[in-house]
């Protein structure tokens, strides 16, 4: 199935055209309004230079003008073999698209909205018929049996016609289009956008990243520039500060040679408080108790950091680099 772009927005088509797999692109003088374009030839002729196929309105009053207005832009310095011209499905339409083929030049009838009129687009050797699915939705019409139908027509009597699954407005019509098996769709960038995502495969892909970094990168490159510690002489109320400071929930207490004697962290403050009252804000860090700092090196992958978190279920350890602490990995640090 052909995959088109449609959209007369420059920055959209760029950005959809850097996927490098689009078949082309639709636009209508509509969308050209809408974006305030006042030079059409112009935009015209910049468009056939980024995309592949490039499908314009040919639009007159009879099927000579329409085949005068295609030959007038092909004169622009289109390529015949990469510009399709749209025409509105019309009695004059379908003679204008016979005219348009005998000279070899492609064809879009659009604006279709039954099967008869897609009929004589494709009796007339139309090369794309385009069936407004989202505009006949809109006034109660089973559009989806249109297409389906426009389908089979092509398959039952051989006519050499790509059905072209437009008005699209949701990523359900893609699926709709794939399961009624229709040549092309044209589909708009936000519509576009939405069709790899997925919460199953974003979760899974996460999950993917989170586990290769853990098994990639060392404990000391994933850990803050931030080296919160104190010296054990401090005073509680100065360490409470040095905390809010270092932006963590934890910090290391130092002896007066560098090596750890403890981590002093906000849940220990909560139980000092409810043991002790106010008062206990009066000591200093010596004066208090430590239970074994939870430490690794440095040079270790995080992945031995997250066993060690599961194993003493704490939120941050100690880093080190030779028994001398350089920093503190948060647990969260294992999900950056």
């Amino acid at each position: 199935m052909e995959l088109y772009l449609d959209s007369a927005n420059l920055k959209e088509i760029e950005e959809g055209f850097k996927l490098g797999f689009l078949n082309g692109l639709t636009t209508t003088p509509t969308f050209m309004q809408k974006e305030g374009i006042t030079d059409i030839d112009g935009t015209i002729v910049k468009l056939s230079k980024i995309v592949p196929v490039l499908q314009i309105e040919a639009l007159g009053n009879s099927a000579e003008e329409i085949l005068a207005e295609a030959e007038r832009q092909l004169a622009l310095g289109l390529d015949k073999n990469k510009t399709v011209f749209k025409i509105p499905v019309s009695l004059e339409g379908v003679r204008a698209c016979k005219l348009l083929r005998n000279k070899g030049l492609l064809v879009n009838v659009h604006l279709v909205y039954t099967l008869q009129q897609a009929y004589m687009a494709m009796h007339a050797g139309a090369t794309y018929v385009c069936p407004l699915v989202g505009r006949l939705q809109d006034q109660g019409h089973d559009a989806l049996a249109l297409v389906e139908q426009c389908v089979d027509a092509v398959e039952v009597y051989g006519y050499d016609t790509k059905i072209m699954f437009s008005s699209v407005r949701h990523a359900e019509h893609v699926r709709n289009a794939i399961n009624i098996g229709v040549h092309t769709i044209t589909v708009p960038l936000k519509v576009l956008k939405q069709l790899t995502e997925n919460n199953f495969t974003t979760v899974g892909t996460d999950q993917f990243i989170a586990d290769t970094r853990l098994m990639m990168v060392k404990v000391k490159e994933a850990i803050k520039g931030t080296n919160p510690l104190v010296i054990e002489s401090t005073s509680l109320t100065d360490a409470i500060v040095k905390m809010t400071e270092f932006g963590y929930g934890a910090i290391t207490v130092t002896k007066a040679d560098g090596s750890i004697k403890g981590v002093f962290t906000d849940g220990s403050l909560r139980k000092l408080i409810m043991d002790q009252g106010r008062d206990v804000l009066n000591k200093k860090l010596s004066d208090l108790e430590y239970r074994d700092p939870i430490s690794i090196e440095g040079n270790v992958l995080l992945n031995d950091a997250n066993t060690l978190f599961k194993k003493t279920n704490v939120d941050t350890i100690v880093v080190t680099d030779n028994g001398k602490p350089v920093g503190m990995l948060d647990i969260q640090d294992l999900k950056s």
